[in-house]
């Protein structure tokens, strides 16, 4: 299928308070996010017409800002609603929604109190990251670089900035033949993939890495109390690469790959099994419950 660019499409993006034709979305190229990364940004999924999850991930998207040190001018009420728009708007059910926040062109230095916050929504179709045949199990490399120290990132933040070293890793796995990358936390415990969290199934259990230098996913939660109502005890912790020799299972859990099999990390081999299948089966039945229902399930 051909490359469409995405300054080149049809569509209608939301754009501070008012809908602009898709072509017309355009920023200067002096705007401080582009130059300093003082940006941060969602990544949602709509399924049947509904944005799962929609009040976590404008609740995050604010969070992550006012970790950045601005504050989006607009309500999570707003926010909510102008994703609604944007997808109703576009005459899509199913789709990636990618709200975005950043400062703009007034000042440019390290210093930016004087810019304004702008706010941007696209939507379009998008299926899951790794392709319709993710179902055998994608295959990861090792990643040269590490997610930072807590104390030398905004690491609880969904900013633009910190998904740099996702992109190298990811283009290093990639000329290596691999699908993506699994990244180590700075202090050398396993992380996550350059865009989605990781679990492990040890004797029956499920591990999975305490999120204490890069994102505690949306879909990684959700994940979690799915195990938690098939009675699948799950255990966050500090995991060392040699102890994942013991995994019989492992799959990636995130807004873009979903629930998607590993069947690779390095020279480890996995094998989809009865865990990695009910949890995507039960992750694919909620998100295209009705908002109510999955609120219901949750509580």
């Amino acid at each position: 299928m051909a490359l469409i660019p995405f300054d080149d499409r049809d569509g209608t993006i939301w754009w501070d308070g008012e809908m602009l034709p898709w072509r017309d979305a355009k920023l200067h190229v002096l705007s401080h996010g582009l130059h300093y990364a003082s940006a941060v940004f969602e990544g949602e999924r709509a399924y049947n017409g509904n944005i799962f999850k929609l009040e976590a991930h404008t609740d995050r998207l604010i969070s992550s800002a006012k970790l950045l040190g601005f504050e989006i001018p607009y309500s999570a009420e707003k926010i909510n609603a102008a994703c609604i728009a944007t997808l109703a708007a576009n005459n899509l059910t199913d789709a990636y929604v990618r709200p975005i926040a950043w400062r703009g062109s007034e000042q440019l230095a390290v210093s930016a109190q004087l810019t304004k916050i702008h706010l941007a929504i696209a939507v379009w179709p998008w299926p899951n990251l790794f392709g319709a045949d993710r179902m055998k199990g994608v295959r990861l490399g090792l990643a040269t670089w590490r997610r930072p120290h807590p104390q030398t990132a905004p690491t609880a933040s969904k900013a633009a900035g910190l998904y740099m070293i996702g992109t190298l890793s990811k283009h290093q796995a990639e000329a290596e033949g691999f699908d993506d990358a699994l990244m180590l936390t700075w202090d050398g415990f396993v992380g996550e993939a350059t865009g989605a969290n990781i679990f492990y199934v040890i004797d029956g259990k499920l591990h999975t890495p305490i999120p204490d230098c890069f994102l505690d996913g949306i879909t990684r939660r959700t994940v979690i109390a799915l195990a938690k109502a098939r009675q699948i005890e799950v255990i966050e912790r500090h995991i060392k690469l040699e102890e994942t020799a013991a995994a019989t299972e492992c799959f990636l859990a995130g807004t873009a790959a979903e629930v998607t099999p590993v069947r690779q990390i390095g020279a480890q081999t996995f094998t989809p099994g009865v865990i990695t299948e009910s949890l995507l089966a039960d992750y694919e039945a909620l998100v295209r419950m009705a908002p109510a229902e999955v609120a219901k399930r949750a509580a």
